[in-house]
C-alpha cells in the first residue's frame, strides 16, 4: 500500500490552509439578496447547500464582518439566486466591497416578501430565515424556501482557483 500524496508535507490547520484547499473545490455561484431597515444588501456566495427536502431548506454562510451581515441578521426573508456562466460580471459586482450592487447594470425587481430578485439568473428562491448559527468568523443561515423559479436558461457559473468559470465539456 502506498501513502497518500502529501502526507509528509501536511500542514497544520490555518486560515491559509483552508483557503488553499477550497480553491481546489469547484463551487456553484449564488447571490444572496435582502431588504432591511438599512436598505438593500447582497453578496456573492459559494457556500450554498441544500439542507432538507421536507420542508425545503437551504443554508449559506456569511461573514460576521461583511457589509451585508447587519441586513441579513435582521431580515425575515432572503433571495437566493443561482448564477449562469454569462453572469461573471454580476458575481464580481456582488463580491466587490463597496460596489453599488443594485445600481446599473444590475437589473432586479421587488419579489415576494419585498426581497430583491435579480433578472436573468438560472433560478431564484425567496426563503424565510429560520436560524442564524455562529460559526467562527461567519454565520450559517438556515432558510426555508417559500417561492421560487427554476426556469432560467443556460449553464451554471462556477468558482474555482479564485476565478469565475463556466463548465467545460
Amino acid at each position: 500500500m502506498t501513502a497518500s500524496p502529501g502526507l509528509d508535507t501536511a500542514q497544520l490547520a490555518s486560515p491559509d490552509l483552508l483557503r488553499s484547499v477550497f480553491r481546489r473545490h469547484a463551487a456553484g455561484v449564488a447571490v444572496i439578496t435582502a431588504r432591511g431597515e438599512q436598505g438593500l444588501a447582497g453578496f456573492t456566495a459559494t457556500s450554498l447547500s441544500s439542507v432538507s427536502a421536507e420542508p425545503p431548506m437551504l443554508s449559506f454562510g456569511v461573514g460576521a464582518g461583511a457589509s451585508s451581515w447587519p441586513v441579513i441578521a435582521a431580515t425575515d426573508h432572503v433571495g437566493v439566486h443561482i448564477l449562469g456562466e454569462h453572469q461573471q460580471d454580476l458575481a464580481a459586482t456582488f463580491a466587490r466591497s463597496g460596489a453599488d450592487r443594485f445600481g446599473p447594470p444590475t437589473v432586479w425587481r421587488e419579489g415576494p416578501e419585498g426581497v430583491p430578485v435579480l433578472d436573468g439568473v438560472l433560478a431564484w428562491m425567496v426563503c424565510r430565515v429560520v436560524a442564524r448559527v455562529p460559526a467562527g468568523d461567519h454565520r450559517i443561515v438556515l432558510a426555508e424556501v417559500v417561492r421560487g423559479d427554476p426556469s432560467g436558461q443556460g449553464r451554471p457559473l462556477l468558482y474555482h482557483q479564485g476565478r469565475f468559470n463556466g463548465l467545460r465539456d
